[in-house]
């Protein structure tokens, strides 16, 4: 089994496009990816597509892939949709860099895209109460929210504020059980969230570009204590791509510009006690994608991360090995997370502020790794970048995510 690289990507620019379709957000993300690797649709022997919400929008439950892609010209070849919750555009590249490894596919194309805004909000929101078991729904709501119990905010702060999704309440209520675990601050989700914003100014791409301080993070709307609406991701629509190719393909494309896959580990969650933070389906999938590449967390340069909420950038930094469980807060609170730090996370603006299009989000993630390690990500480029590590993460049953992925870049 020879190595994968990505020789092309595209992304739209993640927002509100209530006059664009699912297919042309797709058609708007393959195109680029392919003008990216200089190939036609052609040479694309085999295609994933991920999405997870246009079956609940509009109703199109099965072929999804299938006419989004003939849309863009590209028939005839296998097509396989996808759907992994939020995880799922780094499951459609897993599995594309899979095939290729297997050597049943030379050039692949793996693609996300999501249409999540409606005239309609609670329809919106409405996506996410099937991303974890709907026969267990009120237990697993009550087991979350007991988890943050003990913890309560200051006097005269209230505990929410308007519409969100259900996954909202639950972060805040792993947040709390974190604060009351390990004494982790609001100051230091709210320094998470100042540093997204902050990201987000130098990304075209970002959905949000504006600048905030820790302060203002922490004055703003309360959305379930103690996530103020900036430490929350927004629903977004738009699309990603991506194209891989084998190493013996490599040679029709420039070298130059290709990047290595070297790990991309899929798993799922198990049941665990809370406090077996050692256990987290994150960690594991990590621990497993190190031992792929032959690396570790002090090789890589950085890391793009599913931080719905400012909390999960900091428990999936404590994941990934970047410092000890516990102290995710302190190294966003001390710099370390930012552009210039020791290892940047979400250079891009990450999901709270490039925005998040669920069935898009984890080729979003792969796209900027990719431009990063071209040294092609302008303003917000990480000096001598050489790995990097996306974290990917979808659904939820029991206590941790139901799916995770974590893919593993490097230079070719």
């Amino acid at each position: 089994m020879g190595d994968v690289y990505v020789v092309g990507v595209g992304m739209t620019a993640f927002g509100k496009f209530l006059d664009k379709s699912v297919k042309d957000l797709t058609r708007e993300a393959v195109l680029a990816a392919l003008a990216d690797a200089g190939i036609g649709r052609e040479r694309i022997d085999s295609a994933f597509f991920a999405n997870a919400a246009q079956s609940a929008m509009e109703g199109q439950f099965m072929v999804g892939g299938e006419i989004a892609l003939r849309d863009c010209g590209i028939a005839g070849i296998p097509i396989v949709n996808v759907e992994n919750a939020c995880a799922s555009a780094s499951t459609a590249f897993h599995l594309a860099w899979t095939r290729l490894k297997a050597g049943v596919s030379d050039i692949a194309l793996a693609v996300g895209a999501e249409k999540m805004y409606h005239a309609d909000k609670a329809r919106s929101f409405a996506i996410f109460d099937g991303a974890w078991d709907v026969h267990q729904a009120q237990a697993s709501s009550r087991d979350l929210l007991a988890l943050g119990e003990g913890v309560s905010p200051p006097p005269g702060t209230p505990w929410e504020s308007g519409p969100r999704s259900l996954f909202m309440d639950v972060y805040a209520a792993l947040a709390r059980f974190h604060m009351k675990t390990f004494g982790s601050t609001e100051r230091q989700l709210a320094a998470v969230a100042a540093k997204n914003h902050f990201h987000s100014t130098l990304n075209p791409l970002s959905q949000f570009r504006n600048d905030m301080s820790i302060d203002e993070v922490l004055a703003a709307r309360m959305i379930s204590w103690p996530l103020t609406l900036p430490m929350c991701s927004p629903i977004s629509d738009g699309a990603a791509a991506a194209v891989l190719v084998t190493e013996p393909m490599l040679r029709h494309f420039d070298r130059s510009r290709a990047v290595k896959v070297c790990a991309s580990v899929l798993a799922s969650g198990q049941a665990r006690d809370p406090a077996q933070v050692d256990r987290h389906i994150t960690h594991l999938a990590a621990n497993r994608a190190y031992q792929i590449a032959g690396l570790g967390p002090q090789d890589m340069s950085l890391a793009e991360v599913h931080d719905a909420t400012a909390f999960a950038e900091i428990v999936q930094t404590e994941n990934l090995g970047f410092c000890a469980f516990g102290e995710g807060g302190l190294i966003a609170e001390r710099g370390d997370t930012r552009l210039g730090g020791r290892i940047p996370v979400n250079v891009s603006g990450g999901l709270e502020r490039k925005g998040h299009p669920i069935g898009a989000t984890g080729l979003g993630q792969i796209a900027e790794l990719t431009w990063q390690l071209r040294g092609e990500a302008g303003p917000r480029q990480v000096a001598d970048a050489r790995f990097a590590i996306a974290e990917n993460g979808g659904g939820f049953i029991g206590c941790e995510e139901a799916a995770a992925c974590i893919t593993i870049l490097g230079r070719a």
